[in-house]
């Protein structure tokens, strides 16, 4: 696989992390939309959530966000290595495991990752951004999907 274009994705990170908060929403509103399944796997407090917006309004449920916009933006920093982040994400794959997270559904993830960053930066989402950051998702996926080795 051939490294992601640093640049653009260095770029296009930087508006949307001016509102992480925001953007992961709409990340996980979209995950919710095209995945429901995956609603039932969080859980707080042995709480179940009722819908995709009464788990997008939970503190606990933003705090989830605000995590997993944080290895977003440790891979746009890593992009020149990411291989610094490889244990990292291994680990990160385990966990996700571990909670009854498929290895399938990190294609749903990924989708909804380049749609909330088409909805952040409109017209400056273009093909060759798209490219860098499904190449940079992929990179990432492939690490993490080593939690899954052994099953």
């Amino acid at each position: 696989m051939e490294r992601p274009e640093p640049e653009l994705i260095r770029q296009s990170w930087r508006a949307v992390s001016l509102s992480p908060l925001e953007h992961g929403t709409v990340l996980f509103a979209r995950l919710f939309a095209l995945e429901p399944d995956l609603l039932p796997l969080f859980q707080y407090n042995y709480r179940q959530f009722s819908s995709p917006e009464d788990c997008l309004s939970s503190p606990e449920f933003l705090d989830h966000i605000r995590k997993v916009m944080l290895v977003i933006d440790a891979a746009v920093t890593n992009v020149e290595d990411l291989s610094s982040l490889e244990e990292y994400l291994v680990s990160l794959g385990r966990k996700h495991r571990t909670v009854g997270v498929k290895l399938s559904s990190f294609s749903t993830v990924g989708e909804s990752l380049l749609y909330m960053l088409e909805k952040c930066l409109g017209p400056a989402f273009t093909p060759a951004t798209r490219a860098a950051w499904s190449q940079l998702y992929g990179a990432v996926v492939q690490a993490m999907s080593r939690g899954w080795d052994g099953e």
